[in-house]
């Protein structure tokens, strides 16, 4: 059964990837074809303040996770955590600060 579960899963992951790719695909060729430029001047500025706050955000958020394990660990004697879940959660942080950074930064202007 447990096979099955991977089987199915990997489709659906696959299966997701590439309805992704179709629709960034699409709405890049729609950019193109409208004639206006996919990137100007402030887009890029826009981009640039937003990779770099959410860099900022995301470094604080995993030296935090890591002195809240080694703290609780060494003073509380918490087991140890799986490194996957904070992984995960530092990558949500840095992925989900920039998308919200990006578009905030677009909608306030300069």
């Amino acid at each position: 059964m447990a096979d099955l579960t991977w089987t199915i899963t990997s489709v659906g992951i696959v299966v997701v990837m590439v309805l992704i790719a179709v629709l960034l695909f699409w709405k890049i060729y729609k950019e193109r074809k409208s004639g206006f430029p996919m990137k100007d001047e402030r887009t890029s500025k826009i981009t640039g303040r937003a990779a770099t706050y959410s860099l900022y955000i995301g470094s604080y958020f995993i030296i935090t996770i890591l002195f809240a394990l080694l703290i609780g660990k060494e003073f509380f004697g918490m087991p140890e955590v799986e490194v996957g879940y904070p992984l995960i959660a530092a990558l949500l942080v840095y992925n989900v600060s920039f998308l919200v950074l990006r578009w905030y930064f677009g909608r306030k202007g300069e």
